[in-house]
C-alpha cells in the first residue's frame, strides 16, 4: 500500500472495507439505478459517513444492517440523496434552449407540456420556463413538470432563490422580467417571480421505478446528464419509459456525454444531443 493511502486510512473516522463499498454499490444500484465504479470509493465514504454520524452508528456495516432491516423510507431517501450528484447551472448547454425556443415559436398557440426529469436545484427547469416565456410572450400556454430523486435539491428548486452570480447566464432583461432582487439581509440574492413559478410543478420521481406518477404525455422531455450514471440495461429501460410518455415526434434533450444511437427503434438523432421520438 502506498504511504499516502495508508495515511488516509489511518485518519478515517470509520473503518472502511471493500465489502462496505460493494454493499453500498449494490444498494444504490437497486434503489436508484446508479452504477458506481471503483474510483468513487472516496466520494462514497465521505457522503455515507454523514449518514453514520446523523443516525449514531459507529460502522458502515452497522448502519447498512439497520438501513436494510428498518425499512425506514425517510432514511432510504437520505441514503439516496447522499449519493446523487447535482451539478447544474442556468442555460447549461445553450443550444438546447435555442432549439426549444425555435420549437415554441413554430407553434405559439400550442399548450406546451414539458418534463424536466432531473431538476436538481432548479436551474434547468427555470431555464426552460424562461425560454418558453420569452418565446411565447404574455399569455403563452406552457407547463413544466420538474422531478428529481433527491428531495433536498427539490426543496431548493421550489424556493427558487439564487445568488446573483448564479444568474449571470441570464440577460439583464430576463433578470428584471423573471426575478425579484433581494434587499437588506437578502442583498446579493434573487427570487423567481410568482408569474414564472406558476408554470412549474415540482415532485419526486425515481427514474428506475416501474410506474411513474405521470398523468400527462409530453411534447418535450429533458433528461440530461442522468443516463451517464446508469448501466446500458438501465438506460434502455428508462429510454423505453420516456418513449411511452413522449408524444409522437416529441423532442428529447440529453446530456453532452450521452449517445443513444443503439436505440434507433425509439429515437432518431435530430441534432447535437437532440432526439425525436420515433
Amino acid at each position: 500500500m502506498k504511504p499516502d493511502a495508508a495515511a488516509q486510512l489511518q485518519t478515517r473516522e470509520f473503518a472502511w472495507t471493500a465489502a462496505d463499498f460493494e454493499r453500498i454499490r449494490q444498494l444504490i444500484y437497486r434503489h436508484a439505478g446508479i452504477s458506481l465504479h471503483e474510483g468513487k470509493q472516496a466520494m462514497v465514504y465521505s457522503r455515507v459517513s454523514r449518514r453514520l454520524r446523523e443516525t449514531g452508528h459507529d460502522s458502515f456495516r452497522a448502519y447498512l444492517d439497520w438501513l436494510e432491516s428498518s425499512h425506514d423510507p425517510d432514511e432510504w431517501q437520505e441514503f439516496v440523496n447522499a449519493l446523487t450528484t447535482n451539478l447544474t447551472s442556468f442555460f447549461r448547454e445553450q443550444h438546447h434552449f435555442v432549439e426549444l425556443a425555435r420549437l415554441a415559436r413554430e407553434q405559439p398557440t400550442h399548450d406546451w407540456k414539458i418534463w424536466c426529469s432531473a431538476a436538481s436545484t432548479g436551474e434547468e427547469p427555470y431555464s426552460i420556463a424562461i425560454t418558453m416565456g420569452d418565446a411565447l410572450g404574455p399569455g403563452g400556454r406552457f407547463r413544466v413538470w420538474a422531478s428529481d430523486i433527491d428531495t433536498r435539491v427539490l426543496q431548493t428548486a421550489q424556493r427558487g432563490v439564487y445568488k446573483l452570480e448564479q444568474l449571470r447566464p441570464l440577460s439583464q432583461e430576463q433578470l428584471r422580467k423573471y426575478f425579484l432582487r433581494g434587499k437588506g439581509a437578502n442583498e446579493g440574492l434573487a427570487r423567481v417571480k410568482p408569474e414564472l413559478q406558476r408554470h412549474l410543478e415540482f415532485f419526486t420521481l425515481n427514474l428506475i421505478d416501474e410506474h411513474w406518477p405521470l398523468r400527462e404525455t409530453f411534447d418535450v422531455v429533458f433528461c440530461r446528464n442522468v443516463m451517464i450514471y446508469f448501466d446500458h440495461d438501465t438506460q434502455r429501460k428508462v429510454l423505453a419509459r420516456i418513449h411511452r410518455v413522449l408524444k409522437p415526434h416529441g423532442t428529447l434533450f440529453v446530456g453532452h456525454a450521452e449517445n443513444f444511437s443503439d436505440a434507433r427503434d425509439l429515437f432518431r438523432l435530430r441534432g447535437k444531443t437532440i432526439y425525436e421520438r420515433v
